[in-house]
């Protein structure tokens, strides 16, 4: 009866998994939000994600139930009958030695464009510009733009635009930011866009994306940098071309807005 206890705990464990991985994309289980990536590179993510899961369940739920079936007959054994034992079978250990280093090695090829595409320089999107530069501190996201028709440089400029734990870009284009720190270590993180980089001390790291979708994510730090990590807590909010434009020429008049009104300068 042990035998055909344990039979049925792995017959349940692989079950478990097939029903997981059946009914986790319908009940949003695996990815924040609608559960769908909402930029370019995200996408790809995914479907490496899933590539991988597969792989990975179909060789849970075999060893599982290769496990069961193993159980199971030795619970209907006769016990007068003797046990056969075995020093081990070298064309099975080559077997399940050299299948699982090709599964991992296609899964490394297969990552390897995605990744370029991320990290690369030389496979960045042409038409991409740096649209601000997000500079992580304890505990806080401080963001930098160019002024209205300007562009963005790595020396900050008196008609520089800030905001602080807000940041805005345009939709349905390729942008980039320069991501730096302040003090110790963070990582910029928008967990619907997939997008996840460290700021490391003493670097300017470009990170680019284009949100597929308007909208407003969570911009998060998903490295533990101190007593107040839980509460670094940002925005990401994505607008048409011309509601970026208009929201960065009200953001830059908003700035530079002394309190007093044209008329009395004239005065």
């Amino acid at each position: 009866m042990e035998g055909r206890f344990w039979t049925l705990v792995f017959v349940i464990f692989a079950a478990a998994a097939l029903a997981a991985c059946a009914v986790a994309p319908a009940y949003q289980l695996w990815f924040p939000g609608s559960g769908e990536a909402l930029s370019t590179i995200g996408a790809r993510i995914d479907h490496l994600f899933y590539v991988i899961l597969v792989v990975i369940a179909v060789v849970f739920v075999g060893v599982n139930v290769a496990l069961g079936y193993v159980l199971w007959r030795g619970a209907k054994q006769p016990s007068e009958v003797k046990a056969v034992y075995s020093h081990g079978n070298q064309t099975l250990e080559v077997v399940w030695t050299v299948i699982p280093g090709v599964i991992l090695l296609a899964l490394a090829l297969y990552q390897m464009d995605v990744w370029a595409s991320f990290r690369m320089r030389e496979f960045y999107p042409q038409d991409m510009r740096t649209i601000a530069e997000v500079t992580a501190r304890q505990f806080e996201w401080r963001i930098r733009y160019a002024a209205p028709d300007k562009t963005l440089e790595a020396d900050p400029h008196p008609d520089d635009v800030y905001t602080v734990n807000d940041l805005r870009v345009p939709v349905n284009r390729p942008v980039a930011i320069s991501l730096r720190t302040e003090d110790v270590q963070h990582a910029f993180f928008v967990p619907e866009l997939r997008i996840k980089q460290d700021a490391l001390p003493g670097k300017r790291i470009p990170v680019w994306f284009e949100v597929t979708r308007p909208g407003t994510y969570d911009l998060v730090c998903a490295e533990l940098c101190g007593w107040g990590h839980y509460k670094m807590k940002g925005r990401l909010v994505a607008l048409s071309e011309e509601d970026y434009a208009a929201w960065l020429k009200q953001a830059f008049e908003d700035q530079f807005d002394d309190g007093v009104g044209e008329g009395e300068k004239s005065d």
